[in-house]
């Protein structure tokens, strides 16, 4: 494509939308911009959070969990 072909869909771009309309656009791409990047952030600082929150929590188990090796291991030895 030609540099004239772009200069026309720029000029027709223009007088479609405006000036004000198009950086009235970008101002609002932007905006959406900085909150997702906000967001990000703050999810990460929850994330952060609960994982400090956790720090000496331990796991117990019970001990028939152990005696069982998988889901139908107590079938096999019917025979």
């Amino acid at each position: 494509m030609s540099l004239t072909h772009w200069l026309v869909v720029a000029v027709l771009v223009l007088l479609l939308f405006g000036r004000g309309k198009i950086s009235e656009l970008m101002g609002d791409m932007a905006k959406g911009i900085k909150s997702f990047k906000k967001g990000l952030a703050e999810d990460d600082d929850v994330a952060e959070g609960m994982s400090q929150n956790r720090g000496g929590q331990t796991i117990e188990h019970r001990q028939d969990a152990q005696a069982r090796t998988g889901v139908g291991a107590n079938d096999v030895h019917k025979s």
